[in-house]
């Protein structure tokens, strides 16, 4: 495999790119994310969420969980983009 210096590496999650869509469509900032995860039992500072969104960390199943009740959407839809799941 050769090295491709204009290549990026591939991202940590899949979800990161919907996660920051939703936040921004429903004016929230990374803080008050942070504030709706907690409800749902994850702890994740701004700093964490801004690397879930430019998918430089990796998200387990529970926080996917948190994600998608926390900005109100499917786990499908932040997995797949899929608009039917939304």
């Amino acid at each position: 495999m050769e090295f491709n210096p204009d290549q990026h590496p591939p991202a940590a999650n899949l979800i990161g790119e919907r996660v920051r869509w939703v936040r921004e469509r429903l004016q929230l900032t990374q803080d008050q994310l942070a504030g709706r995860l907690a409800k749902y039992g994850v702890q994740l500072d701004y700093v964490k969420i801004g690397q879930v969104e430019k998918g430089k960390r990796r998200v387990i199943d529970k926080e996917l969980v948190a994600f998608a009740k926390a900005l109100g959407v499917s786990v499908t839809w932040l997995l797949s983009g899929d608009e039917s799941h939304l």
